[in-house]
């Protein structure tokens, strides 16, 4: 496995204030990168100074640019003397927006604006973070395990949500721009499943308010829903590998670790916090009070499709190609839980 070689340069990490992308600053600092993020106003600067600190990292000498990824101002002097970046920012709503074009525009029009402006820059690599979500959504991915060359059927709505197509569609608008135009320019796609561990703010992703929503009982029952969990912490360690090893260049590579229901993810936090955890549900839902919850809920009705599915991903190009490894998911799932109550989040 051979990686780049030489003096330790420049990355930009987009979206700086994100769950993400705040481990990858870290991992660089930690490894001896300069390091350089987006945020949409300079207020946000001392919040991620702070959650970076938090990982125990000294965020003084992390640069800040500003840019938004729904307009082109900001991004040439944000990746002006780059040799890497980490496009991490992506929206990830609550619950369903009226229309895809919600996600579609900021997903879409954001990644191709940061390629366009790495590619005039001269940067060597842009790493994307995706999703096993444009990978999973697809006919007969039930029972199966999903792999690197697998793709979301972005045209069908009815087993999939808004996000699902539009992290889909913005992954196949990137690839099909580096054919196009894309020159010197490399791209290497990251694809993680469910991210979880710990939290460093209240500027988490909503992929923890599902522990959260555990811990604090507004999970009244356990819906039969499945996850492919990964730790925040490997997520940030095989962005790296992605930027760094020279044949990951052109390639996609799914971040997973093990598949759990969400019955299972509860025991896990019964099992380790104790009287912490009293509220954690551990009565199993009817599918059809699942259904019925829907007509009142829109974060339960935007994934009533899920029930009863199992969809599982290998990650066993990553760990092969790269030597990505992942730590147990017991450890990830207290780690968030701790983290939020420690924050008083939960």
């Amino acid at each position: 496995m051979s990686s780049f070689v030489g003096e330790r340069g420049l990355v930009l990490v987009t979206g700086g204030s994100g769950y993400i992308a705040g481990f990858c600053i870290a991992a660089l600092l930690r490894e001896g990168w300069r390091a350089r993020t987006t945020v949409r106003s300079v207020e946000k600067a001392s919040a991620v100074r702070l959650a970076l600190g938090r990982l125990g990292v000294d965020a003084a000498a992390l640069d800040f640019a500003v840019a938004d990824l729904n307009r082109d101002a900001g991004w040439s002097d944000a990746v002006a003397g780059a040799d890497f970046v980490l496009h991490v920012a992506a929206p990830v709503p609550a619950a369903d927006p009226k229309s895809d074009d919600e996600l579609i525009r900021p997903m879409r029009d954001g990644a191709l604006r940061v390629l366009r402006a790495a590619r005039d820059a001269g940067v060597k690599r842009v790493v994307m973070t995706s999703s096993v979500s444009a990978v999973v959504y697809r006919s007969g991915a039930h029972g199966a395990v999903s792999a690197e060359e697998d793709w979301t059927d972005e045209a069908t709505r009815a087993g999939s949500a808004p996000y699902d197509r539009a992290k889909t569609i913005a992954e196949r608008a990137a690839w099909a721009w580096r054919r196009a135009e894309g020159g010197a320019l490399e791209l290497t796609m990251v694809n993680p499943s469910f991210v979880l561990g710990p939290v460093v703010s209240a500027d988490f992703s909503a992929s923890i308010e599902l522990v959260k929503r555990l811990l604090d009982g507004s999970i009244p029952a356990l819906p039969r829903v499945g996850l492919t969990l990964v730790d925040v912490r490997d997520v940030a360690k095989l962005h790296l590998l992605a930027m760094t090893t020279a044949a990951a260049a052109g390639q996609r590579y799914i971040g997973a670790g093990e598949f759990f229901w969400l019955k299972d993810i509860a025991n896990i936090l019964r099992a380790g916090l104790g009287d912490k955890a009293r509220k954690v549900p551990s009565r199993t839902a009817p599918d059809w009070a699942v259904r019925l919850a829907g007509l009142f809920d829109p974060i339960v009705r935007s994934r009533i499709f899920e029930l009863g599915m199992e969809r599982r991903v290998s990650s066993a190009k990553a760990r092969q190609s790269l030597g990505w490894t992942t730590r147990p998911a017991e450890e990830t799932v207290l780690d968030a839980a701790r983290s939020l109550i420690e924050l008083g989040l939960a």
